[in-house]
């Protein structure tokens, strides 16, 4: 069973995402809320598989819920997709960084929301290969050529095959791709990474493609 925290402002935009999950088996919605420092409270009372939390909230807003929430050890397992009116922007940007495992605009297709939510639930990150480039492209890009990326002294404490490994995970490829390039079996192309991520202290897999590009271990390319 899927467990899903619901946080947005308006009721009605609950009320809508509820009635999709609520007719699945395998979801359970467990508690809903209103703003940032509600789900944080709430995170913490049931701590949910998910937290589908909007971006933009008053009181606490969803980065900061998302902050809060990436900070707590007993909130590890809570996976954090940002819900969004406006599709990538600066404050989707700043909420991978704080610890999001990606975002969803809330005019999604019913069928892609739901697939959403279980690939979410597995640990994937919900950022395909064109939202990464995207990203890369309008943000990081940006930051790195204005002096404000991130200095990662971990970097170099990463293998030569863990930084080839990251570096597959920032181009957008599966772990079986990644196996694939590396010529290695799928197993060790997640322990790679997974050994990566506690390296750099990334929650997920989209964490971990902000701060690749954000430490200079990998150089955006012009598109």
């Amino acid at each position: 069973m899927i467990r899903v925290l619901l946080v947005d402002d308006q009721p009605l935009i609950r009320s809508g995402f509820r009635a999709l999950l609520d007719v699945e088996d395998d979801i359970e919605v467990v508690a809903e809320a209103a703003d940032g420092s509600e789900a944080v409270a709430l995170a913490r009372e049931h701590v949910p598989d998910i937290a589908l939390i909007d971006i933009q909230m008053p009181v606490v807003d969803g980065i900061e819920a998302t902050r809060r929430i990436a900070a707590d050890p007993a909130l590890a397992a809570v996976h954090v997709v940002i819900l969004t009116n406006y599709g990538l922007d600066e404050y989707v940007f700043d909420a991978l960084r704080a610890g999001a495992a990606g975002f969803l605009v809330k005019d999604i297709q019913p069928e892609d929301f739901l697939h959403a939510v279980h690939v979410a639930a597995r640990g994937n990150a919900l950022l395909a290969p064109s939202i990464t480039r995207t990203l890369i492209n309008r943000y990081v890009t940006q930051r790195l050529t204005t002096g404000t990326g991130t200095e990662l002294g971990e970097l170099g404490e990463l293998t030569n095959r863990e930084r080839e490994a990251v570096a597959l995970v920032a181009s957008g490829l599966s772990n079986n791709e990644i196996a694939d390039r590396m010529v290695i079996s799928p197993l060790t192309a997640k322990t790679h990474i997974n050994r990566a991520m506690t390296k750099l202290h990334a929650r997920d897999r989209a964490q971990l493609v902000v701060l690749a590009y954000e430490s200079g271990l990998v150089t955006p390319r012009n598109s």
